[in-house]
């Protein structure tokens, strides 16, 4: 990966003040409201596919950017707790939006692979990310087929290895634990504090 700074954002969705606006935000952090800048590219990676793969590495920049300028953690503090208030509500927002779901599911584990890969893990993720991930392998969400798949793509094309095989150890046990109980619809999610099998265990680099 080559400087963040110097490389090109797809940034052309946006309006002519907002692209600015994410201009500056890469190059003087200081000079904006980073948690507004936050709360823009959340918002947009909810509704636009193609940017939520590109989010990520945005994110990453600006949290490089702002810690080298002033030694400081604002937008990294505003994105974590924008993501935080969407995993609570994500039932709704996947009953009101598929789409929306499967953006969110694309941005949340493209931005947590970024940081990680970087070693800049975001411990405050590592239960979204797993819970969403244990989302994808129940029955209703298999059997959609502008959810599962769709994402499941993505992990690929974005190399998330760790997050697609992660999903499809879950697969195989849910597709096992149905046959054996005959429950096709609904299977319970194990809680993490209980978890019975390390292979379900949140992987050990989270």
């Amino acid at each position: 990966m080559g400087e963040p700074g110097r490389e090109e954002y797809k940034i052309q969705c946006f309006d002519a003040e907002t692209q600015q606006l994410l201009k500056t935000a890469l190059k003087d952090p200081g000079a904006v409201d980073l948690e507004k800048v936050a709360n823009l590219i959340v918002d947009h990676s909810l509704q636009d596919s193609v940017f939520s793969k590109e989010a990520g590495r945005m994110c990453y920049a600006i949290i490089q950017a702002e810690s080298k300028q002033a030694g400081q953690s604002v937008f990294r503090r505003g994105l974590l707790n924008r993501l935080q208030q969407e995993y609570q509500t994500r039932e709704q927002l996947r009953a009101r939006s598929l789409q929306g779901w499967v953006c969110y599911v694309t941005f949340i584990c493209n931005i947590f692979d970024y940081l990680r890969v970087n070693n800049m893990p975001m411990m405050a993720l590592v239960n979204p990310v797993y819970d969403c991930l244990f989302r994808l392998a129940q029955p209703d969400s298999l059997s959609k087929e502008e959810e599962h798949p769709k994402v499941h793509s993505t992990l690929r094309e974005e190399m998330a290895g760790w997050a697609l095989s992660f999903l499809g150890e879950i697969q195989v046990d849910v597709f096992l634990l149905c046959k054996e109980t005959g429950e096709g619809e609904q299977v319970l999610a194990p809680k993490k504090e209980g978890l019975t099998s390390n292979k379900h265990a949140a992987p050990s680099f989270l």
